[in-house]
């Protein structure tokens, strides 16, 4: 893991491996290598449907990155604990990169309420068992092979993939906010658990399904006061915020920074 400091260095970080993704993509583009890329397709398939689902063979990172070998697109994760600027980095580097890029939350993939309320987790909305993993690992790999299918079929890329977002003020996930399509080379990812080592839980599946990960890293002082103005603005009161910051949300913020060392590069912020 390497250390970078300002955004500048993540953008060009992401643009070399965009650039080393496509002239990879350009060089498997032969009959015999549609092949074996359709082989290999139907082979992650299957080991996402058995029992394969928690095992090494998805908490391995270079899984990921022979994954992405002759698909031309690029999945860039970006991580780390409430409050660090996650979304807003994200949201700036797919902005930076233009139409090429679309930005895919994990938020979207909480449970719904009613759901939380089922399971008596509601008062832990945030932690890694309130989120529908399955889901969330289902949509990455979909996203690693739709434009890899396009190739192999020799369609005109309308194909799409509907993602979920997230509406704040209600704390529910909108089904089918986002629309990705084959035509998108980049997707980045951002989340709290993108790197969560847990079998138990399934998040160990995410990791192997990222080319490039990067851990924000932010000064836990200015980190709390952030979140606590955070809650406050989606309708919290001032003493709510700071309950909810430092209790279930530092818990989560324990477990996501031991996460760090699993990135490919940490992003430290002033």
């Amino acid at each position: 893991m390497t250390t970078i400091t300002g955004h500048a260095e993540l953008t060009r970080l992401v643009r070399s491996a965009a650039k080393s993704s496509a002239s990879d993509s350009s060089a498997s583009d032969s009959p015999a290598s549609d092949s074996s890329a359709a082989d290999e397709s139907a082979s992650d398939s299957s080991a996402f449907g058995s029992a394969a689902f928690g095992s090494a063979a998805f908490g391995s990172a270079a899984f990921g990155k022979q994954a992405s070998e002759g698909n031309g697109r690029l999945i860039i994760g970006i991580t780390g604990s409430p409050g660090a600027g996650k979304t807003t980095i994200a949201e700036r580097l797919v902005a930076e990169l233009g139409h090429d890029a679309q930005l895919l939350s994990m938020d979207g993939f909480h449970l719904p309420q009613a759901r939380l309320h089922e399971l008596g987790r509601r008062e832990r909305m945030g932690a890694p068992d309130t989120f529908d993993v399955v889901g969330f690992v289902a949509t990455l790999r979909k996203l690693r092979g739709l434009r890899e299918s396009r190739e192999l079929r020799g369609d005109t890329g309308q194909r799409e993939i509907a993602i979920p977002g997230f509406d704040r003020d209600r704390e529910e996930p909108v089904p089918g906010a986002l629309i990705i399509t084959a035509a998108t080379n980049i997707v980045v990812v951002e989340g709290n658990y993108l790197l969560l080592d847990d079998p138990s839980t399934g998040w160990n599946a995410v990791a192997a399904l990222l080319d490039l990960s990067f851990f924000v890293r932010l000064a836990d002082d200015i980190r709390l006061s952030r979140l606590i103005a955070r809650h406050e603005r989606f309708g919290k009161s001032p003493a709510e915020a700071r309950a909810w910051a430092m209790g279930p949300d530092a818990a989560n913020a324990e477990l996501i920074d031991r996460t760090a060392a699993r990135a490919d590069h940490l992003l430290e912020l002033d």
